[in-house]
């Protein structure tokens, strides 16, 4: 798959979340072979979790594995420092990310500390979240902690 194609599959799990009354960060963590392993959506609000981000449903979704040298992490926006933790705990080879204009988390540590970084500067990923924060700050500004 290529970039683009794998950004689509994180965008249509960021729409699910935001279609279900969350913030719209989805995600997808695709196998060495490039074979989706599993997807999922922030799910702070539905299932009243914080632990539920993006890249955390996405890597449960995934199920447990014996590695996960070679894998690609994929999501609409820059991973935060827990999402950042997860990645580098379990060896996630790269990071595809589709924007980091209104947020930009942890992705440069994570390039420092070996980890491939790409980030697309996705226009249909920057509008979905900057409509979502002027249209929902508090809600943001909690995912977010602040």
């Amino acid at each position: 798959m290529t970039p683009v194609e794998m950004l689509a599959v994180a965008i249509r799990e960021a729409e699910a979340g935001r279609a279900s009354g969350g913030v719209p960060v989805g995600a997808a963590l695709f196998g060495p072979d490039g074979d989706l392993w599993g997807s999922g959506h922030n799910r702070r609000v539905q299932d009243d979790d914080p632990t539920i981000h993006g890249e955390t449903a996405a890597f449960r979704a995934a199920g447990r594995r014996r590695s996960y040298r070679g894998t690609t992490m994929v999501t609409t926006l820059s991973p935060c420092w827990y999402c950042s933790g997860l990645i580098r705990q379990f060896g996630i080879t790269a990071v595809l990310i589709g924007e980091s204009r209104t947020f930009t988390g942890a992705h440069d540590w994570l390039a420092a500390h070996g980890v491939a970084v790409t980030v697309l500067d996705d226009p249909g990923c920057v509008r979905m979240m900057t409509t979502f924060i002027a249209e929902h700050p508090d809600l943001w500004h909690e995912d977010i902690g602040r």
